[in-house]
Parts: C-alpha cells; structure tokens; sequence
C-alpha cells in the first residue's frame, strides 16, 4: 500500500473528514488559502502542486498552458480549445460544468433535498420570490466540483443575463460528508443566484452557484467582477452595463469558482432530466444535462 493511498484511506473516514474540512476556523481558512495560493514563488508553487496532486486526481493534459504562475493560476485553469465539444440541439441544456451529479429529479412543490433525509426550500436558497414560483414543481440537477476539476463554468444555452443575486454567507465543506450531516446547508454557504432568459423560448433557467471553504469567491464576467466576504447581505447587481456582456452563447464561459464547489441548476416544470443523469454519474461542461419541453 503507498503513502498516497493510506493517507486517502484515513481521510476517508467520515468522522475524520468531516473534523478537519468543517471544525476549523472556516473563514479564516478560507481567507488563508485565498492569499497563499497567489503567491508566485517557484518552489512554493511547485510543492503546492505537488500536495494537490499527491491529495487528488489532478489531471493538467488538457490545461490550456503547461506552465502556472501559483497554485491559484492553476485552479483556474483554462482547457485546450476543442477539450469540451457543446452539444448544439435546440432542445438541450447542457452541463455548465465537469461536476459529480448529486440530488437531482423533480422539485416537489417548493422542497428539494441536498441529500437523502435533508430537505431545503427554494425560498431559503433562492431568497426571491419570483424565481420560487418559476421553479414550482419543476426540475433541478445539483454538480458537485471536485478539487482536481476544471473550474470555470459555462453558459447551458442560449440567452440573456439581466441580474445576479448574491447571497453571502458561511463556508461550509459541500462534500457529501457534509451535506448528510449540515441541514441546509446550501442555503447557509455564500452563493450567487444567475437567472438566464432563453432566448429561443422566453423561459428562464438559474445557476446557483455555492461557495464552500477554500473557495469564497465566485467571479462572474457579466457582473465584471468577483463576488466574496466582502460583499456583504443579499445584493442585486444588474448586468446591463456597457462593460459587462449580459448576452450569452450555449457554452461561452460564465466565470469561475477560485477552487471549487457546486453549482445547482433549476429550470421550469416541463423540462426533464437527460436520460444518463442520476446521483454519482459523472458529467462534463457541454454534455446533455435536461431536454427542454
């Protein structure tokens, strides 16, 4: 047995994990990681690379450059053009991100779950009520990010962008450790709320994207910016500035988590799940995720 694998083994055990991912100081951790991981030092950067990958699945064969600055930069790596084809029917909305599917199915009134036995509300995570009556009886896939994923998220169709909400909040791990054991947790994390009118039909499909330790900051082009702490409350930002372009194509890139996280997305009764999509399928950005009705 290597090193590699009796230290996965031992961070595995749930009581484990769950003590060393969320009983820490989180913020403070979070802040930590955020000012380390920019530091442009070759063997700082090299060493930090070196854990990550010995820790994870890290596969760097198709980052767009070879070469990374810090450990930030290659976080957010970009991909190679081509390394992600987006399937272009009409009737598709794609994976936004490479992710773990997690709960998914069909909303039940107002309540989903985050996990077997732990149920949330569109209004706790939302916090508007448009969108809770938008997404009544209607469909939702969670996509989980792992560590070693590519990070940037991407457009699952065709539209327009009008306002982000951002939610700020506490920085709860969202492993699955996590989630069968903190009650609503996604409506407790840091979160931005990304509504996308469709341009074909009119209908309007949200991205929630969920910030979780490590990883308190979301940056979003159409806002021309990066959400984190410092945002404090539940802010409304338009998207209708000459800087920033609201309009989006079906796999154009939206922004991205500085490490990782999950990304929730929720679209009308009537849209249904893809046929491959279940809890633990694994998917990636610009593969069938639901068919529009």
């Amino acid at each position: 047995m290597t090193v590699r694998t009796q230290i996965l083994r031992i961070f595995q055990q749930e009581d484990i994990n769950f003590l060393l991912t969320n009983r820490i100081p989180r913020r403070l951790a979070t802040q930590f990681i955020g000012w380390f991981s920019r530091i442009e030092q070759p063997l700082i950067r090299d060493l930090s690379i070196a854990a990550w990958r010995l820790f994870s699945d890290l596969d760097l064969a198709e980052a767009k450059k070879s070469h990374f600055r810090s450990l930030h930069d290659c976080f957010i790596r970009e991909l190679k053009d081509g390394a992600r084809p987006i399937d272009g029917r009409a009737d598709i909305l794609v994976s936004p991100c490479d992710a773990i599917v997690g709960a998914c199915g069909t909303i039940a009134g107002t309540k989903l779950y985050q996990a077997k036995g732990f149920p949330y509300t569109l209004q706790d995570l939302l916090c508007d009520r448009n969108l809770v009556e938008t997404y009544r009886n209607g469909c939702y896939a969670t996509l989980r990010l792992t560590s070693a994923m590519y990070h940037r998220f991407h457009a699952p169709h065709d539209g327009r962008i009008a306002r982000v909400r951002y939610v700020s909040g506490d920085t709860w791990n969202v492993n699955p450790i996590a989630l069968r054991r903190i009650e609503r947790l996604f409506c407790k994390n840091e979160r931005a709320v990304v509504p996308i009118t469709l341009t074909a039909s009119g209908q309007t499909v949200t991205l929630v994207a969920v910030a979780a330790i490590l990883v308190a900051s979301i940056r979003l082009h159409c806002i021309g910016g990066v959400l984190n702490r410092h945002d404090r409350g539940r802010n409304v930002i338009a998207c209708d500035s000459q800087a920033c372009n609201s309009e989006v194509r079906k796999g154009e890139e939206l922004g991205w988590f500085e490490h990782g996280s999950t990304i929730i997305v929720f679209a009308p009764s009537g849209f249904t799940l893809c046929e491959n999509i279940r809890n633990g399928v694994t998917i990636r950005v610009g593969q069938p995720l639901m068919r529009l009705p």
